[in-house]
């Protein structure tokens, strides 16, 4: 369990920097700041008197990277992660959220359908480490950091994040099961078994600190060799006591195609894309009903994702009207309250769209988003652009360090060995889920490890 994985990236450096200046007397000043008007704030004799309580408060309030350099300074710093009086402030003060992207090396759908027809073996890696392993990209410090997941087993892949958790469903056709995590910490818990037998579904999840609530859709196996989007079913569990595990929801819409994996949870509600021809399919979990959404321009868009940000739903996608006098290009849209309306808010500049194209080579890609930013993954090259939405700028995103050469630069996107893609989701790390204790009350078994 690598807890001090911000501490081991080399290219880490101190969230803030301060600039001492001396006063016009600096010839009279001794070797220390204390008669300077700014060092008399980092005077020492002023900051080790601090109560350790005001001491944790302040702690608390440490961007993640920060904290985890912070547990180098002494023993006290160190054990701050497993004081339940700190972790206890930590909760109470609600420090803000560090928006992270969280990239993993995942398969497409038909390598694993290659390897289960070749014999092949399953697990997060298939070299034999058994040890699967995430890059963390902060948007604030456009700086990577790599995450190790050795307690995760064989034969899970990761399917959301939300809440600080991170979500890892079972490789294997059959009853799936669930496990989440909090990488920060090592901690992993078990869901109980699905209800249904599926291949891969799609899957949404929402953690509060008080609930838990996930969604599984399609891909239902109706043989050993035929699956079909019929059904889908919803866990829910929360501090007010109530229970309901893997309830059957109401059926999927006719003819629905679900092909991403993904579902995003905005205001009550998962959301997925639905294909041939694009479409929005929404789950209300209050209402137990499935509804449909027209997609905007839905016959003329390439590599649509659905995002959520700052409580909105907002779709991605590539336009491309070749028999009408419209450029290229890429926009974002809205879904207004009524949730039937999308509103355009924001379209690529024509100039970056030319490069973008360039170098996206009409593979696709995928987009994620948290809060107010996008990130956009080239699947043919290992590139990233990230925008802003609140300062309406667009950044290419130096490559991660961690993934760059490692499988052979097949043009996967990922840089990994033949069949993957780097798949994003939202993160925000947190330090503790007190949330995961719920389950507990389930006693279930963990699956032992290969």
């Amino acid at each position: 369990m690598e807890t001090n994985m911000f501490i081991n990236n080399p290219s880490a450096h101190l969230p803030f920097s301060y600039t001492f200046t001396s006063s016009s007397n600096s010839s009279t000043t001794t070797s220390t700041t204390t008669d300077s008007s700014s060092g008399q704030w980092m005077d020492g004799r002023i900051w080790s008197k601090l109560p350790p309580p005001l001491l944790d408060r302040i702690i608390a309030f440490l961007p993640p990277p920060a904290f985890f350099r912070s547990r180098c300074v002494c023993k006290r710093f160190y054990g701050l992660l497993f004081s339940n009086t700190f972790l206890e402030i930590y909760l109470q003060l609600l420090p803000p959220r560090h928006n992270c992207f969280l990239f993993f090396k995942h398969k497409t759908l038909k390598s694993y359908i290659y390897k289960r027809g070749g014999g092949g073996g399953g697990g997060a890696n298939d070299d034999g480490s058994n040890k699967a392993e995430g890059f963390l990209f902060d948007p604030n410090e456009i700086r990577w950091y790599r995450l190790s997941f050795p307690y995760i087993p064989s034969g899970f892949y990761p399917s959301g994040s939300s809440g600080g958790l991170v979500s890892w469903v079972s490789e294997e056709a059959g009853l799936k099961t669930i496990l989440l995590c909090n990488p920060l910490v090592g901690s992993v818990s078990q869901l109980p078994p699905m209800s249904r037998p599926r291949l891969f579904p799609s899957i949404g999840l929402s953690v509060t600190p008080t609930s838990i609530d996930v969604t599984v859709a399609g891909d239902d196996l109706i043989s050993p060799y035929a699956v079909k989007n019929l059904s889908s079913e919803s866990f829910h569990v929360d501090a007010g006591g109530f229970f309901s595990l893997w309830a059957m929801a109401s059926s999927l819409p006719r003819l629905c195609s679900l092909e991403s994996g993904k579902m995003v949870y905005v205001q009550g509600k998962f959301y997925c894309m639905n294909y041939s021809p694009f479409s929005v399919l929404c789950y209300e979990v209050t209402g137990n009903r499935w509804i449909k959404i027209q997609a905007p321009m839905r016959r003329f868009l390439r590599s649509p994702s659905l995002l959520e940000s700052k409580g909105r739903l907002v779709l991605v996608a590539a336009v491309e009207k070749s028999k009408l006098n419209v450029p290229k290009s890429l926009r974002l849209w809205s879904l207004q309250q009524d949730n039937a309306t999308w509103v355009e808010i924001e379209r690529m500049p024509q100039p970056l769209y030319t490069q973008f194209a360039v170098e996206e080579g009409g593979k696709g890609f995928e987009c994620v988003g948290n809060q107010e930013f996008v990130m956009i993954v080239l699947r043919r090259a290992s590139l990233q652009l990230l925008f802003d939405m609140v300062r309406k700028s667009w950044l290419w995103v130096p490559p991660c360090p961690y993934s760059e050469g490692r499988g052979g630069g097949d043009g996967s996107g990922s840089g990994g060995s033949e069949g993957e893609v780097l798949q994003g989701f939202a993160y925000d790390p947190v330090l503790t889920t007190p949330v995961v204790t719920l389950l507990d009350q389930l006693a279930l078994p963990f699956p032992g490890t290969c």
